[in-house]
């Protein structure tokens, strides 16, 4: 079932502004069904109307937390203020708290949240990029895809009473079995649109590309640093607009003929450098782990040996 979301924000300034507006997109591109004002109304529309009905419909409501948010909610201000008053009445008469989901974006959390939902647990998307580890955590909370408890076992059932102390992890390997990573697809329906409003740059947009899985933070890094570089240039190639989000890789600021002409040869470039970087380090790891448990067990032998001649006789 999709799930839906209304995003209450008040206009700060532009960039504001089209940072939520490129939230909206990408929550859609991840599954959930988006409501913005940007895309739902038009001239002669009763904003107040639209406000209410969407509050009342949607399954979540994503409040972006800035000092003008704040602001404004507290003083009734605009349509702030009046989403404001529909919120808190809904929460005091339906008491779904879970419905209402702050996201920090500016300020700190005292200085943005308004009175009535400065208790509430929050997402924190500040800064540029911002976190992504948190945003997959307001993915998976609007998409009901949270974390679950694990179930519970047998008493002392992962306790193997037959072994010393010595965990058996410390012996292990660092080092599994690495599959390459590689870029599956385009994901046609997670294209943006480009504004084409004859700005600097406004002919390009954002394209995705799904990767065979989710990459370490390692090996995301070392992407983004050949990609920046790689091995072989185009004349068209454009460092900086790559960036990794969870499995998927994305371009933001191209076009798809670009990518079929110079983006793509580029692109396979770089996850070959990576993966080969990454087996590199991983190799290293294991000679470090390697070294490093050498020196534990060569001076638990040498403490042993040495207390064992020690008496107080």
């Amino acid at each position: 079932m999709t799930r839906s979301a209304f995003i209450s924000y008040s206009w700060d300034d532009d960039i504001h502004k089209e940072w939520v507006r490129q939230l909206a997109g990408r929550l859609r591109a991840d599954g959930v069904d988006v409501t913005l004002d940007k895309w739902a109304t038009a001239p002669g529309d009763q904003l107040p109307a639209f406000m209410e009905q969407a509050i009342r419909a949607n399954q979540f409501i994503i409040i972006i937390c800035t000092p003008r948010y704040k602001r404004r909610s507290e003083l009734r201000e605009g349509g702030v203020g009046y989403e404001g008053d529909i919120m808190t009445a809904e929460v005091m008469t339906q008491r779904n708290d879970r419905k209402f989901i702050p996201v920090l974006r500016n300020g700190n959390w005292s200085k943005s949240a308004p009175s009535w939902i400065s208790g509430k647990s929050y997402i924190n998307l500040t800064g540029s990029p911002y976190s992504e580890r948190n945003y997959e955590e307001l993915v998976r909370t609007l998409l009901g895809n949270r974390e679950a408890a694990p179930p519970i076992g047998k008493p002392m059932a992962t306790i193997n009473t037959r072994l010393p102390q010595e965990s058996e992890s410390t012996s292990g390997s660092l080092n599994p079995k690495f599959e390459d990573i590689i870029i599956t697809r385009v994901i046609q329906d997670g294209i943006t649109k480009p504004r084409n409003d004859g700005t600097y740059r406004s002919a390009l947009y954002a394209i995705p590309f799904a990767l065979s899985r989710r990459p370490p933070e390692e090996w995301a890094s070392l992407f983004i640093q050949n990609w920046n570089r790689p091995p072989s240039y185009t004349t068209m190639h454009r460092p900086g607009i790559a960036s990794i989000r969870g499995a998927t890789v994305i371009l933001d600021g191209t076009t798809i003929d670009e990518v079929e002409r110079y983006h793509r040869d580029t692109l396979k470039l770089a996850i070959e450098e990576t993966n080969r970087q990454y087996r590199e380090w991983l190799d290293e790891q294991e000679r470090l782990h390697a070294r490093e448990e050498a020196q534990r067990k060569e001076h638990e032998k040498h403490v042993e040996s040495v207390a064992g001649r020690i008496t107080f006789d």
